[in-house]
């Protein structure tokens, strides 16, 4: 019982961590995406839906448009190549 206790406790703590790690990187974030109205974020992972949901807490986000589109791992002149044709439409 007290193993158990001892490792819910450590997944608490590596999770808090995490956590606290990921909204430190997306602030990062924030901060060089604040001067431009319209955002793409694509990617292969769920981590550009967080990034949304927490640029949408952020009050210098609220007229902005936020889009997010799912994708294969690309090289980078395939996520240029996507960039480019999204923002030219």
């Amino acid at each position: 019982m007290l193993i158990r206790k001892a490792l819910g406790r450590g997944e608490n703590l590596m999770h808090n961590k995490e956590n606290q790690s990921n909204k430190l990187f997306y602030k990062q974030i924030s901060e060089e995406l604040i001067n431009f109205d319209n955002v793409l974020l694509f990617g292969p992972t769920d981590a550009k839906l967080e990034l949304k949901n927490f640029l949408k807490k952020d009050l210098h986000f609220k007229d902005k448009k936020i889009e997010v589109h799912g994708s294969d791992k690309m090289t980078d002149n395939e996520k240029y190549a996507f960039a480019k044709s999204y923002f030219k439409n």
